[in-house]
């Protein structure tokens, strides 16, 4: 049994000139603090040997339109959702909720927000 099946994330963007600012101050702050861009490809990666580390990568798709699929962030404490709203908010992001608590459990506490070409996402923190 693995610790942690995820992979990697791939991710249309109707726009790199509008996606790729937000991506450079948003993922680091999650912990993908290395690059690896292609012409095709922009990638950013957690610490470890690719292709065995966590990584999140995009492609532009000027057809693409956002749909209600949602990427779930974890945050290890109230306090990190409130920054990372906060960074959203700085990068160009749309907040659509909280960061609160939502009635999903007594201690569920997140953000749902958008990046710039419209994905959406969720930082959250829970207790047990």
């Amino acid at each position: 049994m693995f610790k942690n099946p995820f992979s990697h994330i791939d991710l249309r963007v109707s726009s790199f000139e509008i996606a790729l600012p937000f991506y450079e101050k948003f993922l680091p702050a999650l912990g993908f603090t290395r690059s690896f861009h292609t012409p095709v490809w922009k990638v950013f990666a957690a610490e470890g040997d690719l292709p065995s580390t966590a990584y999140f990568a995009f492609t532009e798709d000027p057809t693409h339109t956002p749909n209600k699929n949602l990427v779930g962030f974890w945050a290890n404490s109230r306090d990190e959702v409130d920054k990372l709203a906060q960074l959203v908010r700085e990068c160009g992001g749309h907040i659509i909720d909280g960061p609160r608590l939502f009635p999903i459990s007594p201690t569920y506490y997140a953000v749902y927000f958008k990046d710039p070409c419209g994905n959406q996402y969720e930082c959250v923190h829970r207790l047990n």
